[in-house]
């Protein structure tokens, strides 16, 4: 053959057969240089609530790996510059948490406060992150060195069931909304709640066309698998999932099933895979299942007595370890959508700082290159990892922004409200 003539040429004189045999690393280094990580879910926001009640002035975010001196459990931060530029990340979703548990006027007003202090921590490092609101800030900033620094709102609770607070979060530079968190919203099911709605209520229906309209990104983690399909009926934009996997490697509710997966391309949604190793690995769901069980059978043979609980389940752990999730177990879930819905639908969605570590490997942002290098050994080509890790995230954010170009003149959806 004339080709391995000429493979057999380069190797007697020595050189390297750069296209016929390049690593798994160089494929995977080559893609992350050309497309770095559209990362679509990263709660450092709430450890700035939680460790530092949103006080900044004092923080290093250059390097956060000293903050577990002052955390109760000793818990170090995942993110900081120094690891983001390690992990080759690009544009960062930075998620804009607060608890679902939260009454919804409550709810608003420290939505506000976290996109304040998300803000404030941006323009605090002005050569490293820079403020994005569309797809073309997200390509500027990476042109330019930076980190395109994205606001996404997790949870609906968080606009207290009002399109005009949904607008204004809006005009704050919101980009996405999570339609629900772990409980129901009044007008969506979650996943991790008994259903109320049956997926969406009307309300619900007229706020994904609301937001539709004016360009935010509708994200369906932590939603319903009939909230996922009432919503596919209404978008006439691409949704996400910031951050989630498929159910059909880990039968979690918080990942996405098949039956959804079949319908993206029709939307041209992207799943952004999670890095939660419970979400991850099914030994590892089993094992948190179990342990439950575990619990509530000694809690009822020591009514009464938590201190007997308490020893009874830490004796079972120690017998019992926890399964640990690996980054195999992640390209596991990318495979899957791969397989289902097709490559042109696939991104990534940390969860760091949102989850006590990411898969061995992968413990925080400094990990992304190596599920890179996963993909690429399982034959992954570069155009493949480019647009898992940056083409089709920016891809779908454009056709959100598109579909709102299209629908400028029309009126804003209205919901009435009460008067005094």
């Amino acid at each position: 053959m004339k080709l391995s003539r000429s493979l057999a040429a380069i190797a007697l004189l020595g050189l390297p057969a750069i296209a016929a045999a390049q690593s798994p690393e160089d494929t995977a280094a080559a893609a992350l240089k050309a497309a770095p990580v559209f990362d679509g879910h990263n709660d450092a926001p709430m450890q700035l609530r939680d460790r530092f009640g949103n006080v900044i002035s004092g923080f290093d975010f250059e390097d956060t790996t000293h903050t577990g001196e002052g955390h109760p459990q000793g818990a170090v931060m995942h993110t900081d510059l120094v690891r983001l530029r390690k992990g080759k990340v690009g544009a960062q979703y930075w998620s804009v948490y607060v608890p679902a548990s939260l009454k919804e006027p409550e709810a608003v007003q420290a939505t506000i406060e976290q996109i304040d202090v998300t803000k404030r921590l941006v323009a605090r490092y002005p050569d490293e992150l820079q403020l994005a609101l569309t797809a073309d800030d997200v390509e500027a900033a990476i042109a330019r060195g930076k980190i395109a620094s994205l606001i996404g709102m997790e949870g609906g609770h968080s606009i207290g069931s009002s399109l005009a607070v949904l607008r204004q979060m809006y005009a704050l530079g919101a980009r996405y909304m999570t339609l629900t968190h772990s409980k129901n919203t009044p007008w969506a099911d979650s996943a991790t709640d008994a259903p109320a709605h049956d997926g969406l209520t009307d309300f619900g229906r007229d706020l994904v066309r609301e937001m539709n309209r004016m360009g935010m990104q509708v994200d369906l983690s932590h939603v319903s698998e009939k909230t996922m399909h009432d919503v596919l009926d209404v978008a006439k934009a691409p949704v996400i999932f910031s951050h989630s996997g498929a159910r059909a490697i880990n039968g979690h509710a918080r990942n996405v099933p098949d039956s959804v997966l079949k319908r993206l391309p029709a939307n041209g949604g992207v799943v952004m895979v999670v890095g939660l190793p419970a979400f991850l690995s099914e030994a590892a769901r089993q094992w948190n299942s179990q342990r439950e069980a575990e619990r509530a059978r000694l809690s009822a043979l020591w009514l009464g007595q938590p201190e007997a609980v308490a020893a009874g389940l830490k004796q079972w752990g120690e017998a019992n370890p926890v399964p640990l999730a690996t980054i195999s177990d992640m390209a596991d879930h990318i495979e899957h959508i791969r397989d289902v819905a097709g490559i042109d639908y696939i991104g990534i969605g940390g969860d760091y700082d949102g989850m006590p570590s990411g898969p061995v490997g992968m413990e925080d942002v400094a990990g992304y290159p190596a599920l890179f290098v996963e993909l690429a050994r399982r034959g992954y080509s570069r155009q493949d990892l480019e647009k898992i890790s940056l083409r089709n995230a920016l891809r779908a954010l454009r056709g959100a922004e598109a579909y709102a170009a299209s629908q400028r003149g029309q009126p804003e959806v209205e919901n009435s409200v009460k008067g005094e």
